[in-house]
């Protein structure tokens, strides 16, 4: 039931981001900066949904002698062609947020990660491309096209709280932003 119920929440998220979209909005910016992270992907994400639309024409001719067939097919494909726009969607509505007045950087990719790092606990932060990410204890890689560009280094770890509800503690925040310079600028300005 717990694991229904996460889904169940994905889905209405993804479906209220591609809301927010449709009206040009973005959710939880409040009085913070906003540092998008999506332009390095909507390439590949526009190419998903093109795949997803040939997918669908293609079956629908291909299944046009078997109606009941056809009908679940059709729905199924109609619904991913929605999911991959809403998940890029929610990546453009959802950017990180850095809050110099409420001391936080809030840190986000689609609508399965939102980690709020307290801008005290931030030690060292730095720009770093890496394309390559191995899992290590400790460390959140928020990568996007499978790169980073930015590295936090914390003084104090905080909990992140996974897709299924897992949580562990990170002391190493790698993440991607479309100006990572301007967003170690920032940070810089704010810590001080």
């Amino acid at each position: 039931m717990r694991v229904g119920r996460l889904l169940v929440r994905h889905e209405v998220r993804l479906l209220a981001s591609l809301a927010l979209w449709v009206a040009r909005r973005t959710h939880g910016t409040g009085g913070g900066v906003a540092f998008g992270y999506a332009r390095g992907q909507g390439a590949m994400m526009a190419g998903f949904a093109f795949v997803c639309v040939v997918e669908t024409v293609a079956l629908s001719v291909l299944l046009r002698d078997w109606p009941a067939v056809h009908a679940a097919f059709l729905f199924l494909d109609v619904y991913t062609i929605v999911f991959v726009v809403a998940l890029h969607a929610s990546s453009v509505v959802r950017p990180h947020v850095l809050d110099p007045d409420g001391r936080t950087l809030r840190i986000r990719r689609y609508v399965h990660v939102d980690l709020l790092v307290p801008l005290e606990r931030v030690g060292a932060v730095r720009r770093e491309l890496r394309m390559t990410h191995e899992r290590a204890d400790g460390e959140l890689d928020v990568e996007v096209g499978s790169q980073t560009s930015v590295t936090l280094e914390l003084t104090e770890p905080v909990t992140h709280v996974g897709f299924l509800g897992r949580s562990r503690e990170v002391r190493v925040v790698r993440l991607h932003a479309d100006d990572p310079d301007g967003l170690v600028r920032a940070l810089g300005r704010a810590r001080v």
